[in-house]
């Protein structure tokens, strides 16, 4: 049994599956989603933004298919990177195999479609005699990928023009300069003291590389608590692991971060005090 079967679906499994259904001709997509229930669909492999299969017909040997969508251009990609850089929401659940809801907003944002609207704007190809488009050999490999994008929902952004690595590099370059932005912004105080107070080579000290001995300005220091009583496991969302096994694991390390949070908290404190 294939994923796209499964009643509950991620849901942008669902949104490729509700383009599916939402194709006129769907006696042309009966016998392809046969195909790839059966296991006709022998292999798909990502070239660029183009997904590659071979399909098991009729004849001896297997039949070659081709998708693809049109890729965004390099500055629609750089402002979308740049939107997601914005939350730490996106990155933290896109490094964790999940795609954000509001994921899609940021797309709309720049008069862009994540997923396209319509069969007609996905371009296919098959080297059946088949005249039809989509054959039932292109139509398995359209229920295969929901498979795909159910283990993977960068495949979707592949299929756009960029990769997992591009995406993720990207998104580090984007933090990087916005952290060293805030540190010329930040007072020079402190810094100055802390740069005083650091081995200019770790090799030499490294024991005392994170050391500071030397007392810090008392105006460029607020201990507070946190405004929200989140823990990164609120952030990072549900665990992909069996119900059962997620509930559990997820109560004991809630109580494990807020404990540490706590006892930080008050540590911290008592130093200030």
């Amino acid at each position: 049994m294939t994923n796209f079967e499964v009643e509950k679906q991620k849901w942008w499994v669902e949104r490729w599956l509700d383009l599916l259904a939402s194709y006129r001709f769907k006696k042309r997509l009966e016998r392809g989603r046969s195909y790839a229930r059966e296991g006709n669909v022998l292999s798909m492999e990502f070239a660029n933004s183009r997904a590659k299969a071979e399909v098991q017909g009729s004849d001896n040997q297997p039949y070659k298919v081709s998708l693809s969508l049109d890729s965004f251009s390099n500055e629609d990609w750089n402002f979308v990177i740049t939107k997601m850089s914005e939350k730490a929401i996106f990155s933290a659940q896109l490094l964790a195999g999940e795609m954000p809801e509001s994921i899609e907003a940021v797309f709309t944002a720049s008069g862009l479609s994540l997923f396209p609207f319509t069969l007609n704007e996905v371009r296919s190809r098959c080297s059946c005699p088949d005249q039809a488009n989509p054959c039932k050999h292109i139509a398995a490999v359209y229920y295969q990928l929901g498979d795909r994008f159910s283990e993977d929902p960068f495949i979707i952004f592949q299929l756009r023009g960029r990769t997992k690595n591009q995406i993720i590099e990207r998104l580090r370059q984007i933090r990087s300069q916005k952290a060293q932005k805030h540190l010329k912004n930040t007072p020079t105080t402190g810094l100055a003291q802390l740069n005083l107070a650091l081995p200019q080579d770790i090799s030499a000290e490294p024991k005392g590389f994170w050391q500071y001995n030397e007392p810090l300005e008392s105006s460029l220091v607020a201990i507070v608590p946190p405004m929200e009583q989140k823990t990164l496991l609120d952030i990072l969302g549900a665990m992909p692991l069996a119900t059962e096994d997620a509930n559990a694991v997820q109560q004991y390390l809630t109580q494990v971060y807020q404990t540490v949070g706590q006892q930080a908290l008050i540590s911290a404190l008592n130093r200030a005090s």
